[in-house]
């Protein structure tokens, strides 16, 4: 996702910034966030919880389970989905690690270290989750090797696209720490490495997403958070990230996807950038689903409304348009044809929680599902991909 937006700043180095703090249930996390611009602190909700699920980024223990099951029983639709995983050049124990280097920018004429992240994020997730349905140590130590590698090295993540790479990345990332922290081998990742991989999310991505920006430029920062915040057992940023899913006058949900009709503020850019949103939106709630919250019915599961308007529309058929609903910083005229017909790789995670598990018709984002399964590989590192194994029921 680029787009021109002001540099949200330059972090300070790691090496330079703040204490390590444990990670691990009870552990206190990072410290405290500071305000979200764009929510109005009086205004603020919090989610409830008392304690955050672990393992609780994207998939639960049973979720894990289930995948492990069906692979192993030769299930269908979760075996088909199995084959394009492991077939995945990311989903590889032979994966050879691109990083970890010591800064990353995104969003400037040289991107030194950002296909290099964006592929290890990928390629950590992956075998954390091939580890768990194979049991093979070589695929849990693949994924240790990336993330340590990265907690190592990286000191700064810069350029004018700073916060997608942070927001993007980091939720790639979060979600194989994880997994990798609550079902790894038995004495794979020592305590002071767990401390080391936090103080890396809390001095480097923490400072870039915590301001989140304008539509899905803002959405990729929120949706990182909320995954960093899991992984770094911090009910503090869980919180504050929730707050923001409800109120952010940019980037929250009735902010990012028009309530009645389903349009999405950037329906009028691409279609690509739509189902980023909408991809991005899934991922959150699915994570809040992990920790027992039904974010995927919020405002009466307004996002169910966005995956079938743009499905419906990106099938051929004609949907309203409202040229006042879009950005805060921007409006486009007409619904855009860029990318119209091409389908991103999000749908089960929508459909298998609307349709299966709540029970609600969602005949476009059906068809849709229908159409890509079993689901590939995401564009780059923008979603997990992979739903027909990751996300059926």
């Amino acid at each position: 996702m680029n787009e021109p937006q002001s540099s949200p700043g330059t972090p300070p180095s790691r090496r330079r910034f703040l204490k390590l703090t444990a990670v691990g249930a009870g552990a206190a996390g990072l410290a405290g966030a500071g305000g979200l611009a764009g929510a109005d602190p009086a205004a603020a909700v919090t989610s409830g919880l008392t304690a955050l699920t672990h393992p609780g980024v994207l998939h639960s223990r049973s979720d894990l389970d289930r995948m492990r099951a069906k692979v192993a029983a030769g299930a269908s639709p979760w075996i088909e989905g199995y084959n394009v995983f492991a077939a995945d050049r990311f989903s590889s124990s032979s994966y050879v690690v691109a990083g970890g280097q010591a800064t990353v920018t995104r969003g400037s004429d040289t991107e030194d270290g950002n296909t290099e992240l964006w592929y290890d994020c990928n390629a950590a997730y992956q075998n954390a989750l091939m580890w768990y349905i194979t049991q093979d140590t070589a695929h849990a130590y693949k994924a240790l090797e990336i993330i340590k590698s990265w907690t190592d090295a990286l000191e700064e993540i810069n350029g004018k696209d700073a916060e997608l790479a942070a927001g993007i990345y980091g939720a790639k990332l979060a979600a194989a720490v994880e997994i990798m922290h609550y079902t790894g081998p038995s004495g794979s990742w020592s305590q002071s490495e767990l401390n080391a991989t936090v103080a890396m999310f809390e001095n480097i991505f923490v400072p870039l997403i915590n301001v989140y920006g304008d539509g899905g430029y803002g959405l990729c920062g929120l949706k990182g958070m909320f995954q960093i915040a899991v992984a770094c057992n911090n009910l503090t940023l869980f919180n504050d990230a929730y707050n923001a899913f409800y109120t952010h006058s940019c980037c929250g949900l009735t902010k990012l996807i028009q309530p009645g009709t389903g349009q999405c503020c950037e329906s009028g850019r691409d279609q690509a950038h739509t189902q980023l949103i909408l991809g991005s939106l899934a991922e959150i709630c699915e994570t809040g689903r992990v920790q027992g919250l039904d974010l995927y019915g919020a405002s009466s599961s307004l996002l169910l409304s966005g995956f079938e308007y743009t499905a419906k529309y990106n099938l051929g058929d004609t949907v309203p348009y409202d040229a006042t609903f879009g950005r805060c910083n921007w409006h486009w005229s007409a619904i855009s044809t860029t990318g119209r017909g091409t389908f991103r790789n999000i749908y089960e995670m929508a459909y298998n929680h609307y349709v299966k598990r709540a029970g609600k018709s969602a005949p476009y984002t059906a068809q849709v599902a229908g159409r890509l399964r079993p689901e590939g590989a995401p564009f780059q590192c923008d979603h997990p991909g992979f739903g027909t194994l990751l996300f059926s029921l």
